[in-house]
């Protein structure tokens, strides 16, 4: 960590920017779209609040797997570190980590070489989030260390470091992340054939959701607690939920193939092949679409 000695140092002698609200221009569905709001949002913008933007422009290119030109957006920012405030200068390193590993890179991607670079990245980013209290970014830097380490053990451990970061913090946007960690450490509980534990985790997630209010990720903190019940057995319980979820989605005009995955692996384990057939029609009419 010679590296992060150095820029503590740096970071001591600057003032923390929080100079603008990224997460109000984003649209991670959209990245196209989130780019042109960065981009027009930079025609106006200086000193920190600019070299913000670029490392977000660059997520967006990530985002679209172009990691190439993601790093060259960072490479404009690079130079000009020295002195910037502390979230430019989080945000710099996090965002150079995920061009070298992230959710959206296949196993082959990951190198020995490619993850060096990302645990680099990481833990220079890390290093100044603790330094200048920047809890929300602390917490996203621990939760993309599980894209470097992809054991389940692993993804536990980076998510109980996120959570002991979330439970410690009084900020309300390190609070925002409740939902996705329990999600991610019940996710690495269910697979280690922790079922009672990762159920727990995802009725946390769910309450988490549900504060939130965001009908679509409620959606899925049901889904996995519905998964979990159909790996414990609980499989009445299991089907109530997705047969809901299956109607809900419907009504919204999103058909969910995961929903019907789940249901004809249900119906299948209950002995009904009429119901599972039907909805191996249903998954197969989605992904012929």
């Amino acid at each position: 960590m010679r590296a992060a000695h150095g820029l503590l140092t740096l970071l001591l002698a600057t003032t923390p920017a929080m100079a603008i609200d990224v997460n109000a221009l984003w649209d991670f569905g959209q990245p196209a779209l989130s780019e042109q709001r960065f981009r027009a949002a930079l025609a106006t913008a200086h000193g920190d609040e600019a070299l913000i933007l670029k490392t977000q422009i660059a997520r967006t290119w990530g985002l679209r797997r172009d990691f190439e030109r993601a790093r060259h957006v960072l490479a404009q920012v690079e130079p000009q570190l020295n002195g910037a405030g502390a979230e430019a200068q989080v945000r710099y390193w996090l965002e150079l980590g995920r061009t070298y590993s992230s959710v959206a890179h296949d196993d082959a991607s990951q190198t020995d070489d490619a993850k060096a670079r990302a645990r680099t990245a990481y833990g220079n980013a890390l290093a100044l989030a603790k330094a200048a209290q920047l809890d929300s970014l602390a917490i996203d830097t621990l939760h993309m260390l599980a894209s470097v380490d992809r054991t389940p053990a692993d993804e536990l451990k980076w998510a109980d470091q996120a959570l002991a970061v979330m439970a410690a913090s009084t900020q309300a946007d390190a609070k925002h992340w409740e939902g996705s960690l329990r999600n991610n450490r019940g996710y690495a509980l269910q697979q280690l054939g922790r079922y009672d534990e990762a159920l727990a985790d995802f009725e946390l997630a769910l309450a988490a959701r549900e504060k939130q209010g965001r009908p679509g990720n409620i959606r899925i903190a049901h889904w996995m607690i519905a998964n979990t019940l159909r790996r414990m057995g609980r499989l009445d319980e299991a089907r109530a939920i997705q047969l809901r979820l299956e109607r809900e989605c419907d009504a919204a005009g999103q058909p969910d193939p995961s929903v019907f995955e789940e249901l004809e692996a249900i119906y299948r384990a209950q002995g009904n092949a009429e119901r599972a057939a039907h909805y191996a029609a249903r998954l197969k009419a989605t992904q012929n679409r």
